[in-house]
């Protein structure tokens, strides 16, 4: 298998198994094993690949265990730590990796739960794994820029050299991607301070505070959403299109039973397309394009939500929106069993983060 399909097929299914798994074995089996595996592409019953319970004695501590270790090239060349599926990673956890990793030849060391899988080398000291990732990987959440130094990992791909040589760029830029995510979500103090002391010349004062962190919080989500208005207009070739905003009011929610229809005619009395509806069907058919001819894809609205379908047919549905309530939004794709998943979405710019689940409905039906 593929390395993009063989990780692809893995988060789908960390993503239906995740609430689930309740041990640190089961976590093992589920997770981390098929990712070694399939990933990664080692042999995991080849105790000359895969060293389960590797063991090695350091200094006063005999019998220490580590989870994994990968051999190649005659060599211990990755460790790997379990932690149960839905705990925290925390090296506080994990000081067999710290200590192992300084007598053995491994360069590569991984804390994994998993879902997410961070990997540590010694770019602060040698033959000491730092203290922060320089790669971070979350199967809920691939960051599909780590992906090409994730495959030197690989078995058939190793280039452990490589890896090492980007691993300060790739740790330095994640973590500031992750920061930056982070003050998109909730604006800090300091960067409220920043970004006011560019535009204000007042002293920054608790009431300057207080009345700048909306403002903040604004500008942010405004910029956000002119920089996906940009990537719709080059997606599908039009100059004028904008995102409309998701408003909430409280309101009693309907429920998803009866929200399931058959679509009819989009002008029958009582159906009326909004603005919403048509700009997620244009993020959606942005994303689709990807795969398929976008002309491919219509909507069909109906009472309850709006059908977006591959080739105006009922049956090959891609995606329905269910935008009526005005309390919550939400987005059903169908999954390889054809039953509905609700996705909630507090912003139509959160449909890009379904892409994944959008392109496989697309390639299941024209694959």
């Amino acid at each position: 298998m593929e390395f993009g399909d063989a990780l692809t097929l893995l988060a789908e299914k960390v993503s239906k198994q995740w609430n689930q798994v309740e041990t640190e074995e089961a976590t093992k089996n589920a997770f981390i094993m098929p990712f070694i595996a399939t990933v990664l592409g080692y042999d995991v019953f080849n105790p000359q690949e895969v060293i389960p319970e590797f063991t090695a004695d350091v200094g006063v501590k005999k019998g220490e265990k580590v989870d994994y270790a990968i051999r190649t090239g005659g060599d211990i060349q990755i460790l790997i730590e379990c932690k149960k599926a839905s705990v925290p990673l925390s090296l506080e956890n994990a000081s067999q990796l710290y200590r192992y990793f300084s007598v053995t030849a491994a360069r590569i060391a991984i804390l994994t739960n998993g879902r997410i899988y961070n990997f540590y080398t010694d770019l602060d000291s040698p033959n000491r794994m730092d203290s922060k990732p320089f790669l971070v990987l979350d199967l809920l959440d691939v960051d599909e820029t780590v992906l090409p130094e994730l495959r030197k990992l690989a078995k058939d791909n190793f280039d452990v050299d490589s890896v090492v040589s980007s691993a300060e760029e790739l740790k330095y830029v994640g973590a500031m991607k992750r920061e930056v995510s982070a003050e998109f979500r909730e604006p800090s103090y300091d960067f409220i301070k920043l970004l006011t002391s560019r535009v204000y010349e007042g002293r920054f004062s608790q009431s300057t505070q207080e009345k700048f962190t909306p403002l903040v919080a604004k500008a942010l989500s405004q910029f956000l959403t002119e920089k996906v208005n940009d990537r719709l207009k080059s997606a599908l070739g039009v100059s004028d299109i904008s995102a409309p905003t998701i408003e909430a009011t409280v309101e009693e929610p309907e429920s998803a039973q009866s929200d399931i229809e058959e679509p009819g005619d989009e002008k029958e009395k009582g159906i009326e397309t909004t603005e919403e509806e048509l700009f997620a069907y244009s993020i959606i058919k942005a994303i689709a394009c990807a795969d398929i001819d976008p002309s491919r894809i219509t909507y069909r609205d109906a009472k309850s939500y709006c059908a977006i379908l591959l080739d105006n047919n009922n049956r090959k549905p891609i995606a329905r929106l269910f935008f009526n309530s005005r309390e919550k939004k939400w987005v059903g794709i169908f999954d390889d069993n054809k039953d509905l998943v609700r996705h909630d979405i507090d912003s139509l710019q959160a449909i890009y983060s379904l892409s994944d689940d959008i392109r496989h409905a697309v390639q299941r039906m024209i694959g």
